[in-house]
Formats: C-alpha cells, sequence, structure tokens
C-alpha cells in the first residue's frame, strides 16, 4: 500500500504549490478549515493563487492570512462574510471576485469532481449570476448553465482518517470538504485522528480513501466560532 501518512503539515504540501495555481480550501464559515495547511501556503510565499472556497476566513484567521500576505489574485466563493480585508481588496480593484449561489458553487465542485463539464440550474436566471452564460429552456422554465471547477490542489479537514484516507467529517465540516476531496489533482487531507486501518465502518466513511493522496495529523484546532449567539436560560 502506498504510504499516504506525513509527519507535518510542512511536508505534506511539500512539492505540490506553485506561483498561479488553482487550490480548494475546505470549510463552511470558520467550521472545517483546514488550519493546519494554510498557514504553511502562506509561509511557502506562492502568490497569483486562485482560491475556491465557501468564504475567504476572518479576521487574522483562515485565508484572510492569505490575503493579507497578497498572495490571493481571485477568490471564487459563495460567501464574503464580515471580512473586511476581502472587502476593501474587492472595492479597490486588487482583488477578482467570482461570486456563487451557495448551492451552485456546491454543485460545480461535485460536477468537477465526477466529470461532468457543465450542469444547468435554475438559480441565478434573471440576475447577474446569469449575464454571459447560455440559458436554456427545459419544461417551460429557463435554466442557467453553469460549468464544473476542479484544482490543482485541495486541502481538506477531517475528523477522522485511515492510513488508506477514507475519511470521516463532523457535522458542518461535511458541508464543502467532501466536494472539494474530489475536485483536487491532488487532496492534501489533515485530520484529527488517525486510526488503524479497518477501524472506520464503512458506512460510516464519507470519502474513499481514492481521492485522498496525502494525511497528516492536525496541528491546530482552534475551531474559532465568527459569531456566538445565546440566550439566557430559564428559570
Amino acid at each position: 500500500m502506498v504510504n499516504k501518512l506525513y509527519e507535518t503539515p510542512a511536508a505534506a504540501l511539500a512539492g505540490l504549490l506553485f506561483d498561479g495555481m488553482t487550490i480548494m480550501s475546505g470549510g463552511f464559515g470558520l467550521s472545517g478549515n483546514p488550519e493546519s495547511l494554510i498557514p504553511e501556503v502562506r509561509d511557502a510565499g506562492v502568490r497569483d493563487l486562485t482560491f475556491i472556497s465557501n468564504n475567504c476566513g476572518a479576521d487574522g484567521f483562515g485565508l484572510w492570512m492569505l490575503l493579507a500576505n497578497g498572495q490571493i489574485r481571485k477568490m471564487i466563493s459563495s460567501y464574503v462574510g464580515e471580512n473586511k480585508l476581502f472587502e476593501q481588496l474587492y472595492l479597490d480593484g486588487k482583488l477578482e471576485l467570482e461570486l456563487n449561489p451557495q448551492g451552485t458553487l456546491a454543485e460545480r465542485i461535485r460536477a468537477g469532481g465526477a466529470g461532468i463539464p457543465a450542469f444547468y440550474t435554475k438559480t441565478g436566471v434573471g440576475t447577474v449570476v446569469a449575464q454571459g452564460k447560455p440559458v436554456e429552456m427545459f419544461e417551460g422554465l429557463d435554466y442557467v448553465r453553469e460549468t464544473w471547477l476542479r484544482a490543482d490542489l485541495s486541502i481538506v479537514k477531517a475528523w477522522k482518517a485511515d492510513p488508506s484516507g477514507n475519511l470521516v467529517f463532523r457535522k458542518t465540516a461535511r458541508n464543502f470538504n467532501p466536494v472539494m476531496a474530489t475536485a483536487g489533482s491532488v487532496t492534501v487531507a489533515e485530520v484529527e485522528e488517525i486510526v488503524p486501518l479497518g477501524a472506520l465502518d464503512p458506512d460510516h466513511v464519507h470519502t474513499p480513501g481514492i481521492y485522498v493522496d496525502r494525511i497528516v495529523r492536525t496541528t491546530i484546532n482552534e475551531k474559532r466560532v465568527e459569531h456566538r449567539t445565546t440566550r439566557a436560560r430559564p428559570n
């Protein structure tokens, strides 16, 4: 069996990074971000990057650190959030942005992993989302054509993995990480726990190991909450 286990996040990314590449980065908001791999991309100093991600982190965290370092040229996202740096760079013309409806972004990534170059969706018809894209009618309704998304590298964060690369994600981290794991030419997974081969119930595996090239134990697990809303407990 090919050894997919790496000792450090830096070693897991060695030889994979280059200027101008496209990277998919998992996570939903700040949940499921590859917290250990993102700093290594920053420290590698690669530039002119295109990132495909639900969002671009929050102040001081996640992909924000690559924005602050001037390494990202373009974002393909569905949520800008309250990232003030993202907003300012875009308004100043220093950051390209391809904004997608969230379900469309997920489906474009899934299509990339499944080898489907294009599909039609009703989402975005008659809005700026559809500008410049073919629109066709099916059963009396207009649908806009969207194209797949693929990347040179996918970096994802999972809860558990075995040495073959079978991945299990936990809760909200399951939103974008599994489809991104299928759509990268190379996929690197950082995981919280590496279990022995055979320890994972096959019915519980979210991403089969065939899609995963490298595995590393995560070294950063802050799991920040962007906004915490609570209410007082009743008496």
